[in-house]
């Protein structure tokens, strides 16, 4: 059984996850937030954990860390920090899958926007994982929806983004995480930066 790690479980993109994980895989989950009372419904106990602690803090992170395959980070705030606070601790756990939910335009990848200083926290969370070793995907999603539906496409780092105008439903970006993280040994996407738009 494949045990995945949700950091920053409350998110948005993270709860749909959540619900995708446990209606279609086996996989057993490891809820990693701040303020566990923040989840409404967590799962069942033989495939859900839920620990409460902060990514900054790397003692619960190391102990959040143990019998992990993959680790899924969806979170906000100081964002290089806890870029570094998870390479960090994976590194000490043996642990090399990263799946991290940035943002487009991190690469100013997005034609005829420029979006400044506003995405440097992205930006330089994001220039921490590649120089890592870590088998990571960077997900960089365009503007969220909550549509029930799962219709994306992707680009890689270096090609133009897509659809900058659309949104994309959180629901297509946990469906991408969820078959990321399930992807049978070595994996798809490694090493790689996929920015995420609306498929038309």
């Amino acid at each position: 059984m494949t045990h995945v790690l949700i950091l920053g479980a409350n998110g948005q993109i993270a709860r749909v996850a959540t619900q995708l994980f446990l209606q279609h895989t086996d996989v057993a989950l490891t809820l990693y937030l701040r303020s566990a009372s923040r989840l409404k419904r967590s799962g069942p106990a033989d495939r859900v954990r839920v620990l409460e602690g902060d990514v900054l803090d790397a003692s619960s992170l190391a102990d959040a860390m143990v019998g992990q395959d993959v680790v899924y980070a969806n979170l906000a705030g100081a964002l290089e920090q806890q870029a570094q606070a998870i390479v960090k601790a994976m590194k000490t756990a043996h642990l090399r899958r990263l799946i991290f939910i940035s943002s487009m335009g991190i690469y100013d990848e997005v034609p005829g926007e420029r979006q400044g200083a506003i995405l440097d926290p992205y930006r330089k969370a994001a220039a921490v994982i590649e120089a890592s070793d870590l088998d990571y995907t960077i997900i960089r999603p365009a503007w969220l929806s909550d549509k029930d539906e799962v219709a994306y496409g992707t680009t890689k780092k270096g090609e133009s983004f897509k659809s900058a105008g659309d949104t994309v439903s959180r629901k297509s970006v946990a469906d991408l995480v969820v078959k990321l993280a399930t992807a049978p040994a070595p994996g798809v996407a490694l090493r790689c930066s996929l920015g995420v738009h609306k498929a038309s």
